[in-house]
């Protein structure tokens, strides 16, 4: 079977096309010859006794019409000239006597063979009562069916069609399912290489597109469909302009690092070569040293977060089968840390006790550090944290998102709304999801609110007995 998927998926669509005509015409023809044809036997057969069984009554019309007697009405020929009819005398003698009473009676011994009267004389023998019978008779090329009807205690009428019949008859249905097979084969064929036309083509633009757009050329995709192949086409171009958007978005981004970067950098130059020239830029030495660990710190931190945002799936999947961290300790550690930066900031805390989240330690300080000074960056008066089983919400008081912010909001080189490029946000959606937790931020009637929730709620009651066994260890 592997070979078979392995051929067909090295075929083109038209290769593909032509094996499936292929396979049906095959399948046609055994069905045919194997099937079909002993069918139209049975058919026929069927059809030459339902056809004497009308011929004979058709003369049981006739016996029923006093003024009118056999011999005149057949030859008048007023019955169907395939059929052929006979009347049987003393059949159960051992020497049949024959009185034909058709128009073609000059042709009975031809039609008549020894053998065939033989098989006649048993069937009659096998009629058991019965007013009347059909019967099949094989010779040695051809097969006579014959009806035999009861006239008298001592005469029956025979009635049988010759091979021209049957023979017509069989040709006649070869010739049509043959006709019918053929046009339907020819619409089928069409069909396929109209709907094989109609794949190919937007396939071929799609390859184009992709190609150049490789190569790096102005291409434009247009495919007005609406099933998989117009969804993939649009997503394409919805790709491309993702990707588009990003790579102006990384650039503007690197630009305005390099800037960030350069800034620090050239103020520690500066200050550095003064003061080996002996000159204080800022009144005294210790003052203009501190301006120089300032900016090492600055520097430091967009270094360490760009190297973070690189590094945290892979750091968030070391070691972290069996990972819990207490998020209480967690975010007050946090809240230590960062509240000087905003003294005028409220920070508010609900945290309800022993709460634990699945992951390191140190990859959720992170997302709740940057999280916290996002918020303070915004925030006017007030941040609030609520901590509850597997959710962790902090909210602030400033000002709203706009929809389109809000969803490009953990997408990395993204600018803020103060027209600044952050990592942050972008750092706190890889971790959550690294440890198996979503985030999401979302507006709020008086502001702002972020929540990181877990996926799945499942074994809880197993990690907080796994957390307890932690704790007492």
């Amino acid at each position: 079977m592997r070979k078979f998927n392995t051929w067909v998926e090295h075929l083109s669509l038209s290769q593909q096309l032509f094996s499936l005509i292929f396979v049906f015409i095959t399948f046609f023809c055994c069905f045919f010859f194997i099937y079909l044809n002993g069918n139209i036997n049975e058919v026929i057969k069927s059809q030459a006794y339902s056809s004497l069984e009308r011929e004979q009554e058709t003369f049981r019309g006739l016996i029923e019409n006093s003024d009118t007697t056999w011999q005149k009405l057949l030859l008048n020929g007023s019955l169907e000239s395939t059929f052929q009819h006979f009347m049987i005398t003393d059949a159960n003698t051992s020497n049949p006597q024959l009185q034909i009473v058709a128009n073609n009676a000059q042709q009975a011994n031809e039609v008549i063979s020894t053998d065939l009267l033989k098989h006649i004389e048993k069937s009659i023998n096998q009629m058991d009562g019965a007013d009347a019978k059909a019967f099949e008779y094989h010779g040695d090329n051809t097969t006579t069916y014959y009806r035999i009807m009861a006239i008298t205690d001592d005469k029956w009428l025979l009635t049988l069609n010759d091979n021209k019949y049957q023979e017509l008859l069989k040709d006649s249905l070869l010739s049509s399912v043959v006709n019918i097979t053929v046009v339907v084969v020819g619409v089928f064929f069409v069909i396929l290489m109209i709907w094989m036309a109609a794949l190919i083509h937007p396939l071929n633009q799609i390859r184009n597109y992709i190609d150049k757009v490789k190569n790096g050329e102005d291409a434009q995709l247009k495919i007005n469909r609406q099933d998989e192949i117009g969804a993939l086409a649009r997503a394409l171009v919805d790709m491309r302009q993702e990707l588009q958007r990003q790579e102006k978005t990384k650039e503007e981004m690197i630009h305005n690092i390099s800037h960030d970067l350069k800034t620090p950098i050239a103020t520690i130059k500066s200050y550095g070569e003064s003061i080996k020239d002996g000159i204080y830029p800022y009144e005294t030495l210790e003052k203009s040293v501190d301006v120089i660990i300032n900016n090492a710190d600055r520097l430091e931190k967009k270094v360490h977060s760009l190297l973070y945002l690189n590094r945290v799936e892979y750091l968030v999947s070391q070691d972290i089968e069996g990972a819990l961290t207490d998020m209480n300790v967690v975010i007050d550690n946090v809240i230590l840390s960062i509240k000087a930066i905003r003294d005028d900031v409220v920070i508010e805390t609900d945290l309800q006790p022993e709460v634990f989240f699945t992951g390191l330690e140190e990859s959720w300080r992170v997302a709740i550090e940057n999280i916290l000074e996002n918020a303070l960056r915004y925030a006017k008066s007030k941040i609030k944290i609520v901590l509850r089983e597997d959710e962790v919400a902090i909210s602030n008081d400033g000002p709203s998102m706009s929809e389109e912010r809000i969803a490009a909001l953990f997408k990395p080189f993204e600018k803020g709304q103060d027209g600044q490029f952050g990592l942050g946000l972008s750092i706190v959606a890889k971790v959550v999801h690294a440890n198996g937790y979503t985030v999401s931020g979302e507006n709020t009637s008086d502001g702002v609110i972020f929540r990181m929730s877990k996926v799945e709620r499942k074994e809880k009651k197993e990690t907080k007995r796994r957390a307890k066994d932690n704790k007492t260890a």
